[in-house]
């Protein structure tokens, strides 16, 4: 199976499935030097892990991290650093009725047609558990440009199914479990998810992130555009439907009056481009939005077919999220890092010499999009 690397410099290559002995990755390109342990990791690692809360899937998995090689000392080396998470609690037989069948909204049916074959049990390479080792190489890149840049990222729920999540206070993300900046809100969420949960339904979500204190310079301007990698990262995560950059979908009713930010001494005054200009970082925050899809993993009865072209009916057993936005805000923020983390390497080896006797004017404005 090709596709299963990311990255230009700062590469990592995805492997395992969700009901096999291990998943992990092997990220080539981190520069030495970078003290790094598996605490740095799991940290991300505990944030994404299942079983958290009763609105998540109940499988319960540690998602323990082991760094078998590119560290000695506590140090990166500059060497190939592989990642293995172990997977303890799989339960293969809630998928017996699946070898035959496919889920409507699932890969059952494309992963099969394009290599004759499939692994049912929790989807194979099409489980979202594969994302827990993407989550774990964005932890080392985000700890390497906060020492370097001072980059931070933040991520957050901004709506689940119909009920829009206002952005009240930024402290409040760590605090609940949907990652949602707003304490007023959660119990809504609550009672909206344990009734969902009851009907044996799904719904999608809308998880945004932004990255903060930014370097100017980060992007090439034809088919590596910034934005453009962005979006191909983003639309790399399970489930993911839709990408905004900036304002996104929201320019369509702007005028260019409105939308083009305006510069000042001071800095821009909006950031509706969402910190990319021409596929280039404008040192604004780089600010990002996803839609995801509802699990299509469901209890409820639903039409298809089986091998044989046979109609039949298929209904999901086993743990799965009702709803997979609420883990995907670290994986969301981990899937940026690497892209910003790429971006950096590659600008240092062609434009480290480039220096420019001009105050940077893009700090980060005040007018940045919460969506």
């Amino acid at each position: 199976m090709s596709g299963s690397t990311f990255g230009h410099l700062f590469r990592v290559t995805n492997f395992g499935e969700s009901h096999g002995p291990a998943i992990g990755c092997v990220i080539d390109g981190c520069p030495p030097g970078l003290a790094l342990a598996e605490g740095d990791i799991q940290r991300d690692l505990d944030r994404r892990r299942p079983g958290t809360s009763r609105h998540v899937t109940q499988r319960s998995e540690a998602d323990a991290v082991e760094i078998l090689s590119g560290v000695h000392e506590g140090v990166t080396t500059g060497t190939p650093i592989a990642l293995m998470i172990r997977n303890t609690d799989a339960r293969s037989k809630d998928y017996g009725n699946l070898l035959d069948t496919f889920r409507p909204g699932h890969a059952d049916y494309t992963y099969w047609r394009k290599y004759g074959l499939r692994e049912p049990r929790g989807g194979g390479r099409s489980s979202a558990r594969l994302t827990a080792p993407m989550v774990a190489a964005g932890a080392v890149a985000r700890k390497w440009l906060a020492e370097r840049h001072g980059v931070r990222f933040m991520g957050w729920m901004s709506q689940l199914g119909d009920i829009q999540i206002p952005f009240d206070d930024e402290s409040q993300i760590a605090a609940n479990p949907f990652f949602a900046p707003s304490a007023a809100v959660v119990p809504r969420l609550e009672a909206y998810m344990d009734e969902l949960r009851k009907s044996g339904d799904s719904c999608g979500a809308r998880v945004s992130v932004v990255a903060q204190g930014m370097p100017v310079g980060l992007g090439e301007p034809l088919f590596d555009k910034l934005d453009a990698e962005i979006a191909y990262a983003m639309m790399g995560i399970n489930a993911v439907k839709g990408v905004e950059i900036g304002s996104g979908f929201g320019v369509v009713t702007q005028k260019g009056s409105e939308h083009g930010d305006e510069l000042s001494p001071e800095g821009f005054r909006s950031n509706h481009a969402g910190g990319v200009l021409g596929g280039i970082s404008t040192g604004q925050d780089l600010v990002v939005s996803i839609a995801i899809k509802p699990t299509s993993s469901i209890r409820l009865p639903r039409a298809s077919v089986d091998r044989a072209g046979q109609p039949t009916v298929v209904q999901t057993h086993g743990r799965h999220d009702p709803c997979v936005g609420i883990r995907a805000v670290p994986i969301a923020e981990a899937m940026l890092s690497l892209v910003v983390m790429d971006h950096a390497l590659r600008h240092r080896a062609q434009n480290g010499d480039v220096a420019l006797d001009v105050p940077q004017i893009a700090a980060a404005a005040p007018g940045t999009p919460r969506r």
